[in-house]
């Protein structure tokens, strides 16, 4: 990736209109299957946190989406981040890097402490995610315990949540 690349990009809030663009991207980049996922239980009748959903666009085009939702985690609040989705034809370029670092900025400013995802630990570790020890949290559906990933806002905050992770 050169410099090139990432300043490439505009990064911006979600904007309400730009619902239909956000499902056709996470159709193109993630599938349709992506309904099934455990984290997609987390999501189901509850909404993104508006003020933390970013979008990146290139020459006009959406071409990436991060957004945060609220969970709980043992009784500790706690954010979600996903589902990220950026457009295959543009991957490896910063765009999610961006987004990320972009969105836990943001989070950061609003006071939220911790932060977990399921995915690709050598990929989110750019952003400062690691793996969950073994056996801290449990999520509402099958997932590999390696993929369950968090991000301390503030230090400590894994200790305070510990348990079932729920909406």
């Amino acid at each position: 990736m050169n410099a090139s690349d990432t300043e490439s990009f505009t990064y911006r809030p979600e904007e309400p209109g730009d619902a239909p663009a956000i499902e056709a991207l996470l159709d193109r980049a993630m599938g349709p299957g992506r309904h099934v996922l455990t984290t997609y239980r987390l999501r189901e009748g509850v909404e993104p946190l508006a003020e933390l959903g970013l979008v990146s666009e290139r020459a006009g085009e959406m071409v990436g989406t991060v957004r945060f939702w609220p969970i709980v985690i043992g009784g500790f609040p706690a954010l979600l981040l996903g589902p990220l989705a950026i457009d295959p034809a543009i991957r490896n370029k910063g765009c999610g890097l961006g987004l990320m670092q972009r969105g836990l900025e943001l989070a950061r400013k609003a006071g939220h402490k911790l932060v977990i995802l399921v995915g690709d630990a050598p990929y989110y570790a750019k952003a400062g995610f690691e793996p969950v020890p073994p056996g801290h949290l449990t999520l509402p559906g099958p997932v590999n315990p390696a993929r369950i990933l968090y991000v301390e806002l503030v230090s400590g905050a894994l200790d305070e949540a510990k348990g079932a992770v729920r909406r």
